[in-house]
């Protein structure tokens, strides 16, 4: 099939796609990588009236650091951010996740804002802004607002992004060094969505941990912040910390389903044995 008929339009600037953006209305969609818009398309699932290319706007392209944190603009390549040496220094946990991302020419098209911004359930970018609790700038001829990456996905592919609102950069606060990061998706096949995935990053002083960030992917509606498993970390000792009991702290908040893929049951066993196998050395190394 062919797209249906839309008017096209490009955008040198954020400011220039918010203003498109603001007089386009509800019929408008923004095309970056267009790895997933583009078969939509195609397949006539999605029609907007406007198509508003923002790949010419490369004041959405950079990766910066600002006020303790690392910015990501939204039409950052994922092929970019992976070799980014900004990204190496202080999130290294986001270079290692890109690498199960697509594939290698998905990735050199594929956006960090495009992924963010669609919130693919079972997607690494998604999960990987929430276990770092993440900041999402969104931009409207409005103004500007910041949205907790844990407060932006309200379920499959849905946000609460306004229609004139355009999803400019993604706000990775810092975390203490020698923080340790964890990450482990299965999937049928290298460059597939996950079957189950877990992002999380411990960080402590001495053999007491100060802070953490846990989030499941592929294991429910959206990315899954384990909030509880999170409170039970902080401030504990890390050669107490009993595992196995906060692998179902962790788990008790996701909501996987029966698929073509696998079932619940297959999810959960298997996300309890990579949250033991990936999160017992950590503390084991430390005991």
């Amino acid at each position: 099939m062919k797209a249906a008929p839309f008017d096209y339009v490009e955008a040198g600037s954020a400011d220039e796609a918010v203003h498109i953006l603001a007089e386009a209305g509800s019929d408008a969609a923004v095309l970056a990588g267009g790895q997933t818009l583009m078969p939509l398309l195609a397949l006539r699932l999605a029609n907007p009236s406007v198509l508003v290319d923002i790949n010419p706007a490369e004041d959405m392209a950079a990766i910066a650091r600002r006020d303790g944190a690392t910015v990501v603009g939204a039409r950052t390549r994922q092929a970019h951010a992976k070799r980014d040496a900004t990204v190496a220094e202080h999130m290294p946990l986001m270079a290692e996740a890109l690498n199960y991302v697509g594939h290698y020419q998905t990735r050199a098209r594929g956006t960090i804002g495009g992924s963010v911004a669609l919130g693919e359930p079972a997607a690494e970018m998604p999960a990987l802004a929430v276990a770092l609790n993440a900041k999402v700038e969104l931009r409207s001829r409005r103004g500007t607002r910041m949205v907790p990456a844990r407060e932006f996905y309200l379920g499959p592919y849905a946000t609460i992004r306004d229609d004139d609102e355009l999803l400019t950069a993604i706000h990775y606060p810092d975390w203490p060094d020698g923080s340790v990061g964890i990450f482990h998706e299965v999937a049928r096949r290298a460059g597939d969505f996950a079957l189950v995935g877990l992002i999380a990053i411990v960080a402590g002083t001495g053999d007491r941990i100060d802070r953490a960030g846990v989030a499941w992917f592929g294991m429910g509606p959206t990315p899954i912040a384990a909030l509880t498993a999170e409170q039970a970390l902080i401030g504990a000792v890390k050669s107490e910390v009993d595992v196995a009991a906060l692998a179902q702290m962790a788990l008790a908040e996701v909501e996987p389903n029966d698929d073509l893929h696998a079932s619940a049951r297959y999810r959960r066993t298997v996300a309890a044995r990579i949250f033991e196998r990936r999160f017992r050395p950590v503390f084991e190394a430390r005991a």
